[in-house]
């Protein structure tokens, strides 16, 4: 049974930081690109970013270059979201998900190839 764990979520101030990780298990890992969405109340979830299987490639939403890192330790199964400078908006439930690196269709990640999803961490960031 496959499962994404994330903690790291919280109450944080604007200008402030966050470090998100995502622990998978029963999951072939080092061939599963790992991303991170996002979904606030009344909006559509939305990919924050991506990380590709062996960490090569990184894909960013336009609000959060240069401000989010994604990275991933192979052997540990997990994938980390590190969030600078958090603004308001960046308010949401952050969801761990993984897509199967089994063809040119599974990157750049979206909401259609995502194999597994983790269950949700909140993120709320006060003005």
């Amino acid at each position: 049974q496959v499962q994404l764990v994330e903690s790291g979520g919280g109450l944080v101030q604007a200008r402030g930081s966050l470090g998100l990780s995502c622990a998978a298990s029963g999951l072939a890992f080092s061939m599963s690109h790992m991303g991170w969405f996002r979904q606030a109340p009344g909006k559509e979830r939305e990919l924050v970013s991506g990380i590709s299987q062996r960490a090569v490639t990184t894909d960013y939403a336009d609000s959060v270059k240069g401000r989010f890192t994604i990275s991933r330790d192979n052997a540990k199964n997990t994938v980390y979201l590190q969030m600078n400078s958090l603004k308001p908006e960046d308010s949401a439930i952050y969801y761990c998900a993984a897509s199967f690196a089994s063809s040119a269709s599974s990157w750049p990640l979206h909401r259609g190839n995502i194999n597994y999803w983790g269950q949700g961490t909140q993120v709320t960031v006060s003005s």
